[in-house]
């Protein structure tokens, strides 16, 4: 069974074994409007939790995608280089980002579940 864990920053994370997947929260993409371009880390690069590992753009705005954990992307999602609407119509579905390997648990379990999640973002 998988669990999503969220960031403050509007990424999600979902480790399904030994594998975690990172895109943006649905919130994340309604404020960024249509994404117009993605840029994803290529495999076997090490991001460390809380390091810049993907830039999304729209046509309102540029951002960074942090990596919620640490560890090595072990796939990208080309589908958003050719489709990159695929982050508005399904953020938290076909829409993810990269996949991470060798991940460390510890920092996971920092990460807010999905109530935390809906609060903070209702403060905002």
């Amino acid at each position: 069974m998988s669990e999503v864990r969220y960031t403050d920053q509007h990424e999600w994370v979902r480790i399904d074994g030994d594998e975690a997947t990172v895109g943006i929260t649905k919130y994340a993409a309604e404020q960024l409007g249509d994404v117009v371009y993605v840029e994803l880390p290529e495999a076997g690069r090490k991001v460390g939790q809380g390091g810049e590992a993907a830039v999304v753009e729209s046509v309102k705005a540029a951002s960074e995608v942090y990596a919620p954990v640490g560890g090595e992307v072990s796939a990208a999602n080309d589908a958003l280089s050719a489709e990159p609407a695929r982050v508005n119509a399904d953020p938290e579905g076909d829409g993810w980002f990269f996949k991470l390997k060798g991940l460390n648990r510890s920092e996971f379990a920092k990460l807010m579940t999905r109530a935390q999640y809906d609060e903070f973002v209702k403060g905002l």
